[in-house]
C-alpha cells in the first residue's frame, strides 16, 4: 500500500478540525473565484485547513430542471484555476467510474455522494486508484458501520488516503435525521470522520415546483444546531456549503450557508471543539464504588 499523502497527514492532526467549504456547483468562473478568495480569507483567519468544494456536476438532483452545472471539461478547468489562483487543494465530487481520472488530475480529494451508495465497490475502486483522498459520504440509509467496509475498499485498492463522512439519516420521506452516535460509531474506520453539517438539513423531494415536480428543500436554521454537536462530539473535519447569496442560488439553496455569517459560526464552533474532549474515548470505571 501507498504512503499517506502529506495533505492526508496535515488533515488528520488538524486542531481542532479542518474544514470542506465552498458552493454547491460551479455557477460561474468568476463567482467561483470570488467565493475561494472570501473563503480563504475567513479560513485563515480562524486557523483552520481549508479544502475548497464545488461540483462541475450534479447529476443527482431530485428534478431534471435543476441546474447542474458546467460539466466535467469545463469545471475542472475553473477548479484548477481556483488551484493556481489562491493555493487551495480541491474537493470534488464524481459520478461515474470513468470520471475518476480525469478528475484526479485536478482534485485533491475526490468526494463520492451519499446518494451514488457508499456500497458501490467500482466507483469506490476507480477513485481509490486515483491515489487521491477519497471522502466517502454515508448513505442516508446505511449504517454507520457500513463505513467500515466502504473504506476498507479503498484501502484495498491500495489506498491509505480515505475519510468517511456523515450526512444524515433518512427514516421516512422528505426529511434526515442527524443521529450523534453515528459520529463516535464511524469512528470504527480508522481514519478521519467529517461532518456535514449543510446536508444534513436537507429535505429531500420536500419543496413542490410550479409546474408540477419536486425538489429538494432544507431548514438552514439548524445548521449551527448540526455543526455545534458535531464539534462537541469531536469530528475531525466539517463540511459545509457557503453562498454569498443563498436566496438566488440555483442548486440546494436552502441549505447553503450565507458567506456573511461564515466567520461567526467558525469562532463559535472553534470555541466548542476547543474545549470538548469529544475526540478521546471516555474511560468508564465500571468497578464497584467504594466510600
Amino acid at each position: 500500500m501507498a504512503a499517506t499523502s502529506p495533505l492526508y497527514n496535515q488533515l488528520k492532526d488538524a486542531q481542532p478540525f479542518f474544514l470542506l467549504a465552498g458552493p454547491n456547483v460551479i455557477e460561474s468562473e468568476e463567482h467561483i473565484l470570488r467565493m475561494a478568495k472570501h473563503i480563504k480569507h475567513i479560513a485563515t483567519k480562524a486557523g483552520l485547513p481549508l479544502v475548497f468544494k464545488s461540483s462541475f456536476d450534479k447529476a443527482n438532483r431530485t428534478s431534471s430542471k435543476s441546474f447542474r452545472g458546467p460539466g466535467i471539461a469545463e469545471g475542472l478547468k475553473i477548479l484548477e484555476k481556483v488551484k493556481v489562483a489562491y493555493d487551495l487543494p480541491i474537493v470534488t465530487d464524481v459520478h461515474e467510474s470513468i470520471q475518476c481520472e480525469e478528475v484526479g488530475k485536478v482534485a485533491d480529494i475526490i468526494q463520492i455522494p451519499a446518494f451514488l451508495y457508499s456500497k458501490t465497490t467500482d466507483l469506490l475502486v476507480a477513485a481509490a486508484q486515483t491515489g487521491k483522498i477519497i471522502n466517502i459520504k454515508k448513505g442516508q440509509f446505511c449504517a454507520p458501520s457500513v463505513m467500515n467496509n466502504s473504506a476498507e475498499k479503498i484501502r484495498l485498492a491500495g489506498n491509505p488516503n480515505v475519510m468517511v463522512c456523515e450526512r444524515g439519516t433518512m427514516f421516512g420521506y422528505n426529511d434526515l435525521i442527524v443521529d450523534p452516535r453515528n459520529f463516535e460509531w464511524m469512528r470504527e474506520a480508522n481514519c478521519p470522520v467529517v461532518a456535514d453539517i449543510t446536508h444534513a438539513l436537507q429535505q429531500p423531494a420536500g419543496k413542490k415546483l410550479e409546474g408540477g415536480g419536486v425538489a429538494s428543500g432544507g431548514l438552514r436554521e439548524l445548521i449551527p444546531c448540526i455543526a455545534r454537536t458535531a464539534v462537541a462530539v469531536g469530528v475531525d473535519g466539517i463540511f459545509m456549503e457557503v453562498h454569498d447569496d443563498p436566496l438566488s442560488a440555483p442548486v440546494d439553496g436552502p441549505t447553503q450557508w450565507p458567506l456573511r455569517h461564515l466567520e461567526e459560526l467558525l469562532e463559535e464552533i472553534i470555541a466548542i471543539a476547543r474545549v470538548t474532549k469529544g475526540k478521546q474515548r471516555f474511560q468508564i470505571d465500571l468497578t464497584p464504588f467504594r466510600d
